[in-house]
């Protein structure tokens, strides 16, 4: 087999609990903010233990800004496939074409059968997933009325459409040959499990959905190689985060593994294999690609190590080479009258000499960092409305409310309290990761830098302040000590504040961050 060059893409399996709901949207958010590509959640919808994949899907598109989302993978004899279709399109469609579909023929029979649903042997099962392939398709081209006959699942006159934001991939879990030649001949993607599917077992399963795309006049390298990650000793891969690179850009490089999902509790984890494993692995391939270096090997520490302090290895930055990502440009309104800072005092970084390099993954880098100011501005957003909602809520109660208003004011500012927790918590990790680990390594790398970090550094602290002010206001909004108005103006000064601190950080750091990288 060998690489069919598409681009890497790195994402989560989450499991998302019935007992602890907000744990796998946390970590979506977590994923979101640290730059991973894709989440996934599991679709068991016979097992009470687990929230539901597509609900779960929902709130996680709803509170991330840049992830994709898929069931990994829809169970079909429980799905019927015209609703696959239409709730996917619509999902993709409210989120700005950030949904993919991955689909599994079923299994757990017994479970299936206990919820109502069919009972299907290996070749009914093969059958039914073609069907639902072609209904699913025939749905998204909206225009008229769908016939479609079929043993299990078929139109009848059915309305197409909605259409999806963007071409949502069919990703399909699939074991046998059988199932393979349809992935070949039918499916955007094939996605594995390293449990079911190992890497010895890799090179048979590609040959398979290759030659079944060739038989079908397609493309082999129009279906996208996926893998369900399972690390540990017993599983893929094995060893710490570090050592993980050489084998996931082997994997790319002789077998066309494009995509990598990681089953993931720990936030933290997820935190390494975004900032570390992913750039790593892009680097290693992106090195073998150009022809610049061999498969993963002896010279991956010497790689590392450019990688990690941003020298020799890299793009000269007068080889005519542009950045991709720019600033965000500074709010052009306030809406507050306070001001935490004097901003004509700002340093401003050295320009970079012609000498200079990208760093291997910089570039990555710089796109990580205003990836991560998107997020926290995409909730700020959301805190906003949500103060906006209590705030007119509040106004409209007067003295005589009844106990059932007065239970609703309270819950919402209960449900604002959460949010504030949450997003407040996801700032200051924010902040408190740039001052423990990015600065210092940018200030070791450029020294003349300095200046501008002592100055991110206290306005870090200036909006600590402020989201210090927010936390006391709003408990005193919730104690019915407040009419809202002050909760209301903290919040504006925040905006003015975290908006304005943002797009100052693009500025001055996007560039250095493309030159040194982030040093972990």
């Amino acid at each position: 087999m060998s690489d069919y060059g598409h681009d890497l893409l790195f994402g989560a399996i989450l499991v998302p609990v019935s007992e602890y709901p907000d744990d796998a949207v946390e970590l979506a958010r977590t994923a979101d903010l640290a730059g991973l590509d894709l989440v996934s959640v599991p679709d068991h919808p016979y097992r009470p233990d687990l929230l539901d994949a597509w609900a779960t899907l929902a709130v996680v598109a709803a509170s991330t800004a840049r992830v994709r989302v898929f069931p990994n993978v829809a169970n079909l004899p429980l799905r019927p496939p015209a609703v696959l279709a239409r709730t996917a399109a619509a999902l993709d469609r409210l989120t700005g074409g950030r949904v993919e579909l991955g689909l599994g023929a079923g299994a757990y029979w017994e479970s299936v059968a206990a919820d109502g649903g069919p009972r299907r042997t290996p070749g009914e099962a093969l059958r039914a997933t073609r069907e639902a392939i072609e209904v699913i398709r025939a749905l998204w081209k909206p225009g008229g009325r769908v016939r479609l006959e079929g043993a299990h699942y078929g139109l009848d006159g059915a309305a197409s459409g909605p259409a999806p934001a963007h071409p949502i991939g069919i990703w399909v879990g699939a074991i046998g040959p059988r199932m393979l030649d349809l992935v070949g001949k039918a499916a955007d993607g094939w996605l594995p499990s390293v449990p079911h599917v190992p890497p010895a077992q890799l090179t048979a399963g590609h040959r398979a959905v290759d030659e079944a795309a060739e038989r079908a006049g397609r493309d082999p390298g129009a279906v996208r190689r996926l893998y369900n990650l399972s690390p540990g000793r017993e599983g893929f891969p094995t060893g710490p985060p570090g050592s993980w690179p050489e084998q996931l850009a082997a994997l790319t490089l002789e077998h066309g593994t494009s995509a990598f999902l990681l089953p993931v509790r720990d936030p933290g984890l997820i935190e390494r294999f975004a900032a570390e494993v992913a750039p790593a692995t892009r680097e290693l391939v992106a090195a073998a690609r150009s022809g610049a270096a061999r498969a993963p090997g002896p010279g991956r520490e010497a790689a590392s190590a450019r990688s990690r302090t941003g020298a020799a290895a890299g793009t000269p930055l007068d080889s005519g080479t542009r950045l991709s990502v720019r600033a965000t440009e500074p709010p052009g309104e306030r809406r507050s009258a306070e001001r935490p800072w004097d901003e004509t005092a700002r340093p401003s970084a050295p320009p970079a000499g012609p000498e200079g390099r990208y760093a291997a993954g910089g570039p990555e880098a710089a796109r990580n960092l205003v990836a991560a100011h998107d997020r926290l501005r995409a909730d700020l957003d959301r805190l906003r409305q949500a103060v906006h909602e209590v705030r007119d809520e509040a106004k409209d109660t007067g003295e005589v409310r009844s106990a059932v208003q007065r239970l609703t004011v309270r819950q919402n500012v209960g449900n604002i309290g959460a949010f504030c927790a949450s997003y407040c918590r996801v700032t200051t990790l924010h902040h408190t990761r740039e001052d423990q680990d990015l600065f210092p390594h940018l200030r070791r790398a450029d020294p003349r830098l300095g200046p501008v970090l002592d100055r991110l550094a206290e306005e870090h602290h200036a909006v600590q302040g402020v989201i210090d002010r927010l936390d006391r206001e709003l408990v005193a909004h919730a104690g019915g000590r407040t009419d809202g108005k002050e909760l209301e103006a903290v919040v504006d000064l925040l905006t003015d504040a975290l908006l304005s601190h943002l797009a100052y950080e693009e500025a001055e750091l996007i560039e250095p961050l493309a030159r040194f990288g982030v040093g972990w």
